[in-house]
């Protein structure tokens, strides 16, 4: 148990494997406080194989639960669907799909409700011999709320119905949905402001409702509530309505800035709303399908500060919604966590990057709402002083993560056989500690420091800073920042390393070496620094990138572990002889890469896209698309199966299909600033750019 594990009277880490101890005190491994002993810590120390904390430097403990053992109980996983009717037939039916597929991953016991929104909301009782629907009008004024509550037009137990056993008649509601009419819209939603005739999807109040209607039995039915909002446009009625009008033509009129004007959000009507899901144990994800502009830079809050994902699919057509739905819901999840960072002395925590939000009393203290494995959060850290680190070993630098989380538990696994009859169909709840502590060696020089560098860390952090910089000044600054920050870096190394010398006479003495010729671990930065550069993220919106789309890339690449994000920044080209044999396991993303291999098969691999490329010159003989029982195919099922999301699988035969899909990715060709293919080639003039720029700097 956690209450056994001694911690430091004054910085409050947990004892572990790198504290001094004596018989009676141990010495904090972090701040070198001297901490006695009681008699229990004594005798249960005497026995050292029978303590975590002294065996292991990571560790997990079970809590106490507060509240009382039938409260435990009641914690059933809920889970509610709530469906925009103002949408098309294609919608639905892959909403319905993607509802199918989530039925089938949920745990027995769960606990499932349909709504609906249009200018009118819908709950849905599955749990009579056929689905009722009960409506309530939804008021079209920015101010307005719902005139019933509804608990009121619906009890909530009767909403939420048992998935084991209603599955078939859930089923059976969701063939009901069809999408709201012309004629019905226009007679609810009636005409708006100026005479405009407003739309019909009242998102926003919608929401606030439901939140509010679970909300009254949050820490009772349940702990933690998972709400999947499917939208196929922006909401563009009642409360919480968002003005689409900021895309279009006045900005190219109004001389704005598209780039910097479209990424805050227009109303904090959706992050005020995130905050009472939170205060309603409810979790947000958020299925974007649209190609218009939806305006995500506003409700992205609802979802990612709720703890929620944010997904986005241009269209119906070939959306992995569906899978993607199952694979979240397959895997384990933790709720209410929170993570709190300790250092030594000598460093502290600088910003902090994720989908988390700070504790208003405690620094370094960070709450979660919900996560699952692939959740990913990153630190930089600053220095206490301007000596830095301590050049003794025995002062090496210590860093302390601990994470406190809780799991629901199905009755099925719980050990106790009485425990289970007591509870039949109920779930546990688990409250549980992990602590993480680290030491580290420190570089003695820069040569050292650059040779132990993880360029994939690296881009994770850079990622991070830039998406920041760029939602704060724009995506312009966020260029900049990037590039003067490579720019610093090569001068810095040339500097080290003693390659690059000015003369009295401001003379150099010799070439700036910007591909770090003398450290391999530095030698992927200025390829991955460009390909950032080339990338939606930062790319401009002159060159046809949607707002939407950027702000789903933040909020995907904001989460994503640093070899995830580096495959979809700078994406793995390999090639194959034949679809069973590979022929070089990586490539350069140009042109010439593929002219130069002899391989008639190309698979790149970009993260959220799979691409399966026959040169124009493969032998006819060899099978198209790659069989199943190849090695190409079981090495795209594996990645498939790894990915957090599912990735899209495209084939295309050189010469025969359009190949723009797989060229686009070919980048090192593509001028850094995306004014098409210059005569000088992209990423060979990005490098005598930064030459240029470090020999200025250096001067």
């Amino acid at each position: 148990m956690a209450e056994v594990c001694p911690r430091c009277e004054n910085c409050y880490a947990y004892f572990n494997t790198y504290c001094e101890l004596d018989q009676w005190a141990w010495n904090c491994s972090l701040c070198g406080t001297l901490n006695g002993l009681d008699s229990e810590a004594i005798a249960r120390y005497s026995h050292p194989q029978s303590c975590a904390e002294m065996m292991s430097s990571f560790i997990d403990l079970e809590l106490p639960m507060e509240g009382s053992d039938e409260e435990m109980m009641q914690a059933c996983p809920v889970y509610v669907a709530a469906v925009d009717l103002s949408s098309s037939e294609e919608f639905l039916e892959l909403t319905k799909s993607a509802l199918q597929a989530a039925l089938e991953a949920l745990a027995p016991g769960s606990l499932f409700g349909l709504a609906t929104f249009s200018h009118k909301m819908g709950l849905y009782d599955v749990q009579g011999p056929i689905p009722v629907v009960k409506n309530v009008f939804i008021p079209p004024d920015m101010e307005g709320t719902l005139p019933t509550e509804l608990e009121d037009v619906m009890p909530l137990s009767q909403f939420l119905a048992p998935v084991e056993t209603c599955k078939d008649r859930i089923t059976a509601a969701l063939d009901t949905l069809r999408p709201t009419t012309s004629w019905e819209r226009t007679t609810g939603a009636g005409q708006g402001l100026d005479g405009v005739l407003m739309g019909g999807r009242g998102f926003g109040v919608a929401m606030e409702a439901l939140f509010k209607y679970l909300g009254s039995e949050y820490g009772n039915t349940f702990a933690l509530a998972r709400v999947f909002a499917f939208i196929s446009g922006p909401p563009d009625y009642g409360a919480g309505q968002l003005d689409t009008r900021r895309y279009g033509e006045q900005y190219a009129s109004k001389g704005e800035d598209a780039d910097r004007a479209l990424l805050p959000e227009q109303t904090p009507f959706y992050k005020d709303l995130a905050a009472v899901a939170v205060q309603a144990g409810v979790c947000v994800d958020i299925f974007a399908v649209t190609n218009e502009y939806t305006d995500l830079a506003s409700l992205k809050f609802l979802s990612i500060e709720s703890g929620g994902t944010l997904f986005l699919y241009s269209n119906t057509d070939d959306s992995t919604l569906p899978q993607d739905m199952y694979r979240m819901l397959s895997r384990p999840y933790a709720f209410g966590c929170i993570l709190r960072l300790r250092t030594s002395s000598e460093f502290k925590p600088g910003h902090s990057y994720g989908h988390f939000f700070p504790d208003p009393q405690y620094e370094n203290v960070q709450h979660i709402i919900c996560c699952d494995s692939f959740a990913t959060y990153a630190y930089d850290f600053d220095f206490t002083s301007a000596t830095g680190f301590s050049r003794y070993a025995s002062e090496q630098p210590v860093l302390q993560i601990a994470f406190q989380y809780t799991v629901v538990e199905p009755p099925e696994e719980l050990s106790s056989p009485r425990l289970v009859s007591a509870s039949r169909g109920k779930h546990l709840l688990k409250r549980r500690l992990r602590i993480r502590t680290l030491q580290f060696g420190t570089a003695r020089n820069m040569n050292e420091l650059y040779d132990n560098v993880d360029s994939e860390v690296v881009l994770s952090i850079l990622v991070h800073k830039v998406i920041l910089a760029s939602l704060e000044q724009g995506v312009r600054e966020g260029r900049m920042l990037l590039h003067d920050w490579l720019v610093i870096l090569t001068a810095q190394y040339n500097d080290a390393s003693k390659i690059v010398q000015f003369k009295n006479g401001g003379s150099l003495t010799a070439q700036a070496d910007v591909a770090f010729s003398q450290c391999p671990q530095l030698q992927p930065l200025p390829r991955l620094v460009f390909a950032l550069l080339r990338n939606p993220l930062l790319r401009f919106h002159e060159e046809g990138v949607h707002p939407d789309y950027r702000i789903y890339l933040q909020c995907l690449f904001s989460a994503l572990e640093p070899s995830s994000l580096q495959r979809a920044i700078y994406p793995l080209l390999t090639s194959y002889s034949t679809p069973d044999k590979q022929a070089y396991p990586r490539h350069s993303l140009s042109r010439a890469a593929l002219i130069t291999s002899d391989s008639p098969i190309f698979f790149l691999d970009a993260f959220t896209t799979l691409i399966v490329f026959y040169s124009s010159t493969a032998d006819p003989e060899l099978p198209f698309p790659p069989p199943q029982d190849c090695l190409l195919r079981s090495t795209i099922n594996k990645l498939k199966q790894e990915r957090s999301i599912t990735p899209k699988l495209i084939f295309i035969r050189g010469g025969q299909d359009d190949a723009s899909a797989f060229e686009n990715y070919l980048i090192e060709e593509q001028h850094v600033d995306g004014s098409g293919f210059a005569s000088v080639m992209g990423f060979v003039s990005f490098l005598e750019d930064v030459t240029q720029s470090v020999l200025e700097y250096m001067k």
